[in-house]
C-alpha cells in the first residue's frame, strides 16, 4: 500500500499481520512461484535481490506473456519491514465507490470479478444499464443472489480475450458489458468518457498508457537504503 515493497508476500507471524488476511486478497494465490524464484536467487547471489524487485520483474514478464508491452522496470527496491493490513482494508476501492475515488486507484484489462461484487447488477432485478444478453451470461456464472464469499465464483473482465492484455475492456464498456457498478460510469462520466473512447479505438494508445501507469506504480516511493531490507525469505522479515 505504501510502495512496491513485497508487503503482500509476508505471512502473519511475530507481530506482523499479513495483507493476505484481508478480504481484498481473496483469490490471490500461487505465491509459491515467487518463493521458488527467491530461493533460487538466494543460492546464486545471497541477500542481493529484494523480493520487491522479484515482484516488479515478475509483473514485467507477465505483462509480456499476456501480449502487453515490455516495460523497462528499474530495480534497487528494498522490502518492507512492517505490515499495512489496516490500510489495505480502508483504501482499496469497492465496486460501488464514487468515480472520483475509483480514478485514484483502478485499472482493468485481464482478470476476473467475484460474484459477490456483481450481485447488485443482477439481483433482484437486472441493472437497466447492463446489456440484457450479457446479464444472462453473468447469471450463468453467478446463479444465486447469495454466493459463498469463500468459493471460486467469478466472471472475467473480458470474455473475448480474457488472457490477453488489450483494450477490449473499454470496447465492452461501450457495449454496456462492464461488470461492476462503476464500469458504466467510466463510459458516461465527463472526465473519463473521452479516455474510454480513445482506449477503445486504439490498442496502441491503451498499451502506452498502461506501460506509463505501471512505471509510475513501480517507482512510487520505493524503499531504499535503511528504509527497508532484502529479505532472506520473502515470507518473513529478517530476524524472525
Amino acid at each position: 500500500m505504501q510502495s512496491c515493497d513485497a508487503l503482500l508476500l509476508l505471512r502473519t507471524r511475530d507481530g506482523i499481520e499479513s495483507e493476505q488476511q484481508s478480504d481484498w486478497s481473496f483469490g490471490m494465490r500461487n505465491f509459491k512461484y515467487v518463493d521458488a524464484i527467491e530461493e533460487a536467487l538466494e543460492k546464486e547471489c545471497p541477500m542481493t535481490v529484494s523480493c520487491a524487485d522479484i515482484v516488479a520483474l515478475y509483473a514485467r514478464d507477465g505483462i509480456v506473456m499476456l501480449g502487453g508491452p515490455r516495460i523497462e522496470v528499474r530495480t534497487g527496491r528494498k522490502d518492507s519491514k512492517q505490515s499495512y493490513l489496516t490500510e489495505v482494508d480502508n483504501t482499496i476501492t469497492n465496486h460501488n465507490d464514487t468515480m472520483e475515488l475509483v480514478l485514484s486507484y483502478r485499472a482493468d484489462s485481464v482478470g476476473r470479478v467475484h460474484c459477490v461484487n456483481l450481485l447488485h447488477r443482477l439481483y433482484p432485478t437486472v441493472d437497466p444499464t447492463l446489456d440484457p444478453d450479457h446479464a444472462e451470461y453473468l447469471k450463468r456464472w453467478c446463479p444465486t443472489p447469495d454466493p459463498d464469499p469463500t468459493s471460486v465464483m467469478y466472471s472475467r473482465n473480458d470474455l473475448q480475450t480474457p488472457m490477453i492484455l488489450d483494450n477490449n475492456y473499454y470496447k465492452n464498456l461501450q457495449k454496456h458489458k462492464g461488470l461492476l457498478l462503476v464500469d458504466p460510469q467510466l463510459a458516461s462520466y465527463p472526465t473519463t468518457s473521452p479516455f474510454v473512447e480513445k482506449m477503445a479505438a486504439d490498442n496502441g494508445y491503451f498499451q502506452d498508457q498502461f506501460a506509463r501507469a505501471i512505471l509510475l506504480l513501480s517507482e512510487n516511493n520505493p524503499l531504499t537504503e535503511d528504509e527497508g531490507e532484502i529479505r532472506k525469505d520473502c515470507r518473513y522479515v529478517n530476524g524472525d
